[in-house]
């Protein structure tokens, strides 16, 4: 019997024994630290054999085959080890899609992949399509793979994802942007990183689709080098030839060779120009699955947007506060600023990823009065902002960032949680970092 031993015990970890159980291998799970009581449950319930806080060296290479988590790098010396025994590494995704026929619309990016991947959920599953929603969000796609049979899945795959993918293929493929993220993971080498993102390709068909943004310099680079063998789709701010969709006269214009999708830009429930290109991607995407267009228009005027994305927490004397917590790069927080239509103080801070403030220099010196810096390490945000803007303040817990924020602030600030890092120096997650958020703003 082939033995499969599962690296990491999370909800990708987890979602993979149970897949690997199914399929009928020999399962052992082990994580480096401690797993989660849910999970610990589960794979007892199942008499699935796993280990905790270390690994038994012995019984990860004795393995046909390794399904390690996105988030263990491959350059660990276990890993090392496997790979030279020969022992084959796959990703989660890798391993699930080889147990499934669904049609599977895979989406990436530096930023905007969780918005998109959950609105094109939202516009097939209202569509009445039988449909799954995996990758980096909600449940893992090997425990759905396993546990339903779903026509169609919707999937949003990082970087580290697309790593450990190698016969993997989408059927519709949709790369939003690349921006430098996750340059620690890279060798801080961006040609590395742009070459994981656009792995998202590989395996394609002229059966296939891609669709990516047009006016990304890095991205169309890439495309003419490696001229993609699917048909190609493109969208654009503005209107321009061979973009497939763009505003223009406050209409948002879809060209699919079957036809032409309109509506107009005012009934998209998602504002701004990043979420007008989600939104582009989006509804590419449901074209070419033949979607009516009345479910289509629907569906993007009704959606209720992302938990930790750009999400009003609430109004006090007159200061609004939003939560951006899933800003863990630059770009996003660039993103972010750009939708500010008041004066900002800004919470930034966390634990740097290798992170260039240029991008977003102007924008804070334009929009924003006061700054807070959240992480056990500010000295390189010290380094970049001290002397450009006047009042910068440090805080060592969200209530102190919170409390902070709201005493620096005046009526018809905003005050934006948008870090521009990962949480992992002061919290779990960047979901518990935007759920502290909200637990502190509304103590206020």
């Amino acid at each position: 019997m082939k033995k499969i031993v599962i690296l990491g015990g999370g909800e990708s970890g987890v979602g993979s024994a149970i897949l690997a159980l199914a399929k009928g291998f020999e399962v052992f799970l082990s994580d480096n630290g401690a797993l989660q009581d849910k999970y610990k449950t589960e794979l007892t319930e199942r008499n699935i054999p796993f280990e905790e806080k270390g690994h038994t060296e012995e019984n990860i290479l004795s393995a046909d085959e390794i399904i390690k988590s996105p988030g263990i790098p491959d350059s660990v010396p276990l890993l090392l080890q496997a790979k030279a025994k020969g022992i084959s590494i796959i990703s989660e995704i890798e391993f699930a899609g080889r147990y499934t026929n669904a049609t599977k619309i895979c989406i990436t990016g530096s930023n905007g992949k969780t918005t998109t991947t959950s609105l094109l959920y939202h516009v097939l599953k209202s569509a009445g399509l039988n449909v799954g929603l995996g990758g980096n969000i909600g449940k893992s796609f090997a425990r759905q793979v396993a546990d339903n049979s779903y026509d169609y899945y919707v999937l949003e795959l990082s970087s580290f994802q697309l790593d450990n993918m190698y016969d993997f293929k989408a059927d519709i493929a949709i790369l939003l942007n690349i921006t430098p993220d996750h340059l620690d993971r890279y060798d801080h080498d961006f040609q590395k990183y742009v070459d994981a993102k656009m792995r998202i390709t590989q395996n394609q068909t002229p059966k296939d689709a891609f669709i990516y943004w047009a006016e990304d310099p890095v991205v169309t680079k890439e495309v003419a080098k490696k001229q993609p063998k699917a048909r190609v789709f493109t969208f654009s701010e503005h209107k321009a030839d061979n973009v497939s969709a763009y505003a223009d006269n406050d209409q948002i214009v879809i060209n699919t060779s079957k036809s032409v999708f309109t509506m107009e830009q005012d009934l998209l429930a998602l504002t701004g120009t990043h979420n007008l290109y989600n939104s582009l991607a989006s509804a590419i995407a449901a074209k070419l699955l033949d979607i009516k267009d009345e479910k289509i228009r629907l569906s993007l005027s009704d959606f209720k947007g992302v938990e930790h994305r750009l999400e009003k927490v609430a109004t006090v004397k007159g200061i609004q506060f939003i939560n951006d917590s899933k800003a863990t790069n630059v770009n996003s927080c660039w993103y972010a600023l750009k939708s500010m239509k008041t004066k900002v103080v800004l919470i930034l801070g966390g634990k740097d990823k290798g992170n260039d403030y240029q991008e977003i220099e102007e924008l804070v010196k334009t929009k924003v009065h006061a700054l807070v810096f959240l992480g056990v390490d500010n000295s390189k945000l010290h380094r970049f902002f001290d002397g450009k803007i006047e009042t910068i303040v440090d805080a060592g817990s969200m209530e102190e960032a919170v409390t902070k924020a709201y005493s620096l602030s005046g009526e018809g600030d905003s005050v934006l949680l948008s870090p521009c890092c990962a949480s992992f120096d002061l919290f779990k997650s960047y979901e518990d970092r935007g759920d502290q958020f909200k637990y502190w703003v509304r103590k206020l």
